[in-house]
């Protein structure tokens, strides 16, 4: 693959090619198994398998995703102080047509992946039509760039149960819509503290009060349509409400107290307790709801 500057080791190279994929963000793709966890039916190897690979594939998508946004914002971020040092195709360690040799090999995946699983493929090419919106147009538009994010982790959540054959669940369907508008709101409040409205030209047209009320709206929403949720459909995981509660201002804390969060990925895999609490909470519910279906 055609490299444009000249002078990085063969393991630079590699490290920028993997780096091109986003695997990190890889960690939002674990939506997909909520299905898998509220159904009960995590210790079933053959169901635990399906929704592996409806992630894997999630992750595919959302790799290529990321491909199509670099290219289309190559020449912004190579002005940008610190996207045009970390990004492979802005920094110039990765050739636009090293980018899209990989971006073809993803698409490739996807299309073998619907002789396998086309329900779920369909799910997904909904997700990259809604991506493809969002980098050309929706990202410019306030308010409707935040709902394009979160209504990219409810298809995360359809395309788990797709897998499974089973019917998406509203409750969790809302309940993560709320979640992810939450994680969202925070994202672009911290890209205004940090680096202002420069980063991004949709910034302009926010302000850090505003967002901070988005998020606490959504924070409230998602606590109430998973306590509503668990009550009246899994009473037994009441015990998981405080741990989702102690999640939210964990998060929050991290945001405020250590100025996390402009990255939700970086800002769960950095914090222990996060971490901690994420763990704990899975765990809970397959121990719960191992004789369960959904």
């Amino acid at each position: 693959m055609k490299i444009e500057k000249t002078g990085f080791s063969l393991k630079d190279r590699l490290i920028a090619l993997i780096k091109l994929l986003r695997p990190k963000q890889w960690v939002k793709n674990g939506f997909v198994f909520a299905p898998l966890v509220f159904s009960g039916e995590m210790l079933n190897t053959y169901a635990l398998a399906q929704a592996s690979l409806a992630a894997f594939f999630f992750c595919m998508a959302s790799s290529a995703t990321y491909i199509v946004n670099d290219i289309h914002d190559i020449d912004h971020d190579r002005r940008h102080p610190k996207k045009s040092t970390s990004r492979p195709l802005a920094s110039g360690i990765v050739s636009k047509n090293a980018a899209l040799v990989v971006l073809a090999a993803l698409y490739i995946v996807l299309a073998l992946g619907y002789l396998v699983m086309p329900k779920v493929i369909l799910v997904i090419v909904a997700y990259a039509v809604l991506n493809l919106a969002y980098t050309f147009v929706l990202k410019h538009e306030p308010v409707i760039d935040i709902f394009t994010i979160a209504i990219g982790f409810v298809l995360r959540v359809i395309a788990g149960a797709t897998a499974l054959n089973l019917d998406p669940s509203a409750w969790m369907c809302v309940t993560t819509l709320c979640l992810a508008l939450y994680l969202a709101a925070v994202k672009r409040r911290q890209e205004l503290a940090q680096s202002g409205s420069d980063g991004r030209k949709v910034l302009q047209k926010y302000s850090v009060s505003l967002v901070d009320r988005y998020a606490e709206m959504s924070a409230t929403g998602a606590l109430l349509f998973y306590s509503m949720f668990v009550m009246s459909a899994r009473p037994a995981l009441v015990i998981t409400i405080p741990l989702v509660l102690f999640g939210l201002f964990r998060y929050w804390y991290v945001v405020e107290a250590l100025d996390g969060g402009e990255s939700p990925t970086d800002a769960l895999l950095a914090d222990w307790q996060l971490m901690a609490v994420v763990v704990l909470w899975v765990a809970t519910c397959v121990f719960v709801l191992s004789g369960f279906s959904l």
